[in-house]
């Protein structure tokens, strides 16, 4: 009984000590204070500059790239019409010189049927020009391979007659002369005509490499027969022509 009696008086003591002290540290609690509507206004207004400043940067940046644009487009325009420009410059000029081209070697034939061996004759000396290649007509007979050599020396070969200019020369031709046609084993009833020598196949090159026991092609007035190499008949040489230069028809 006395043990219930001293729990309540302690129970009671400390609960009076608890009143006591809430009562002398009593807990204050501050609310934050309102925000001030200065700091409000300043920030609206530091916001709506910003987005007048990016809306002004944004503006500039795209008037500096419509007018890059625009000198890219006219840089490239100019570019176009000065290439333009040349093309058509050279092309005139290249026109230009094929038509005195053409005038200066209409003009050099009728100067060669006047004069023969005119200056302006695009051939060596003593060498025939006709269409567009020269020929040269050997006044020494030799053998068909010295003939040859003879041509090569000159930069030339013996005259094949697989085209028609070749053909309209070598009709007012006597002589008997040797030509570019292959060597052949046997001359045995073998014969071509100038007129049907174009589509023939003597001209092909040949692998016979003893000349001495060959057969060569040679021209006689209107056909081409074949006869021992070694034997000895003029010689036709041709050679492409040069151009007729301009200077030597005008003096």
């Amino acid at each position: 009984m006395s043990e219930e009696v001293t729990y309540a008086d302690l129970n009671f003591q400390n609960s009076g000590k608890t009143q006591k002290i809430q009562e002398l540290d009593p807990v204050e609690t501050k609310e934050p204070p309102a925000p001030s509507h200065v700091w409000t206004k300043i920030a609206l207004g530091l916001t709506f500059l910003l987005f007048l400043l990016l809306l002004l940067g944004l503006g500039i940046l795209g008037s500096v790239i419509y007018k890059l644009q625009n000198a890219q487009e006219d840089l490239q325009r100019n570019v176009s019409l000065q290439q333009m420009g040349n093309v058509n410059s050279s092309e005139k000029i290249q026109n230009l010189s094929i038509a005195l081209q053409t005038m200066a070697t209409r003009l050099c034939r009728e100067l060669q049927k006047k004069e023969q061996g005119h200056k302006c004759k695009p051939c060596p000396q003593d060498w025939e020009w006709h269409a567009n290649r020269c020929y040269r007509l050997s006044s020494v007979p030799d053998t068909w391979e010295n003939s040859q050599k003879s041509c090569a020396h000159h930069n030339a070969s013996l005259l094949k007659i697989n085209n028609k200019d070749a053909q309209d020369f070598v009709k007012s031709l006597r002589n008997n002369y040797w030509l570019g046609a292959s060597p052949r084993q046997s001359s045995s009833y073998y014969d071509v005509k100038v007129d049907d020598s174009i589509m023939s196949n003597i001209w092909s090159k040949s692998n016979l490499t003893d000349l001495n026991k060959a057969y060569c092609g040679y021209l006689n007035r209107k056909y081409i027969y074949y006869y021992p190499c070694s034997e000895q008949k003029y010689a036709i040489c041709e050679k492409m022509s040069g151009p007729v230069r301009v200077e030597s028809v005008l003096g």
